[in-house]
């Protein structure tokens, strides 16, 4: 098991890594809209959007990844009515790839994001 850490990506903000590679797999955590100097993006989930798969593609970069390896997709939304303007965002980074995903609408994120995502990809050998 290895842990991947990039100063291209916000730092985590608790006990724990930007992802781990296990095997020929990386587990990412959830990224919210940090950039990697630490400050939180602000307005809507759209803009919110951008900074979290940003922070998703600089993870998975270092773990020798890619958004075209990503079988997984979690993401947690404050408020579900965001859901369409998110589905766009999300849509233009995956294309015609399109991994498994879940959506759950959540009560509060950490510094109160309106958005949250964690992958499951791929380490391309």
């Amino acid at each position: 098991m290895k842990f991947v850490a990039t100063d291209k990506a916000a730092a985590a903000i608790g006990p724990y890594s930007q992802g781990v590679i296990a095997g020929n797999m990386f587990y990412s955590s959830g990224q919210i809209p940090l950039t990697p100097e630490g400050s939180m993006v602000e307005g809507a989930i759209g803009e919110q959007a951008h900074q979290v798969f940003a922070n998703l593609q600089a993870v998975l970069a270092e773990a020798g990844s890619s958004l075209g390896q990503v079988v997984k997709t979690t993401v947690f939304i404050k408020d579900m009515n965001d859901f369409a303007e998110l589905n766009e965002v999300y849509a233009s980074y995956f294309g015609s790839h399109k991994p498994a995903r879940s959506t759950v609408e959540v009560a509060r994120l950490p510094k109160d994001a309106k958005v949250e995502i964690e992958v499951i990809a791929l380490i391309a050998k």
